[in-house]
């Protein structure tokens, strides 16, 4: 048992850092680590994997909101409509089949990839017109960027297209119960044309009030378990204050290019899911 914690703790501090460095809530390496590797049921699995969720974002929020490289206000705008979109969702499982969404939405990722990979010498978005909504809503902001050694100020376009991917991101994650961190850094880096970082900083802002919402869910149902639970949080909680360091050392092009794999990884998986391959 003793064992068994130590790698579910090792794991969960190699989740934690991915986490924190794209903005994605680690469930990407718990749920495969704990089910095929561990032998745990995959009930508990994404019981654990909701908490990885909440421990990635509370370990990387303090340092990114405190060193203003989250868009709180981008954040909180665009989780209306993730929460609107889970809640479309949640209301439309069982009416549609999902391995048609898994086809969709992998072809919509795999697509994406190739965008990223067009861009990835990109530092700082070029060029940005901003969208009179952000201009009204004041979504637009700035970070002091320690590899630059500069103040990165940046504008926000494609409010409606980030918007409306959200949302869809929300009816995905509602309908088949999976995280929609990769949905949302993609939708803030390609439509909206924030800088790397800011993307995967507010995502891991929004993953966290997203997660911290359907957690009392699996909680009543029995499906968070404390011996499981416990040394994940512990581990993507040291994995992520880790991450938070390496990524304020990191290029906006590094992460990009850390990020495309993973991005292209889940697209395919998808896509596998979809066809029943």
């Amino acid at each position: 048992m003793v064992l068994t914690s130590l790698e579910i703790l090792a794991f969960s501090f190699i989740a934690g850092i991915f986490g924190a460095l794209l903005g994605l809530g680690g469930g990407i390496i718990v749920i495969p680590a704990l089910t095929l590797l561990l032998g745990v049921d995959i009930k508990y699995a994404i019981g654990a994997s909701i908490v990885s969720v909440i421990a990635t974002s509370s370990g990387a929020a303090v340092a990114y909101v405190r060193d203003k490289i989250t868009n709180l206000r981008i954040g909180m705008f665009l989780e209306i409509a993730t929460t609107t979109g889970a809640i479309t969702g949640a209301y439309l499982a069982g009416l549609i089949s999902p391995k048609y969404l898994y086809i969709i939405f992998g072809i919509v990722l795999l697509y994406s990839a190739l965008a990223m990979l067009r861009k990835r010498h990109e530092e700082l978005p070029q060029n940005v017109v901003s969208h009179p909504l952000a201009k009204k809503l004041k979504l637009e902001g700035s970070y002091f960027d320690k590899v630059l050694n500069k103040e990165v100020k940046y504008k926000v376009a494609g409010v409606y297209s980030g918007f409306g991917t959200m949302y869809a991101a929300g009816v995905l994650s509602g309908l088949l119960g999976i995280g929609s961190g990769i949905f949302k850094v993609m939708a803030m880096d390609l439509f909206m044309k924030l800088p790397m970082k800011v993307s995967t900083a507010t995502s891991n802002f929004m993953i966290g009030v997203t997660a911290a919402a359907s957690a009392g869910v699996y909680l009543m149902r029995g499906y968070i378990d404390p011996k499981i639970a416990g040394p994940v949080a512990l581990g993507v909680l040291l994995g992520a204050t880790l991450g938070t360091r390496i990524m304020e050392k990191l290029r906006n092009t590094t992460i990009r290019k850390i990020f495309i794999p993973v991005l292209a990884y889940i697209s395919i998986q998808m896509l596998i899911k979809g066809l029943g391959v």
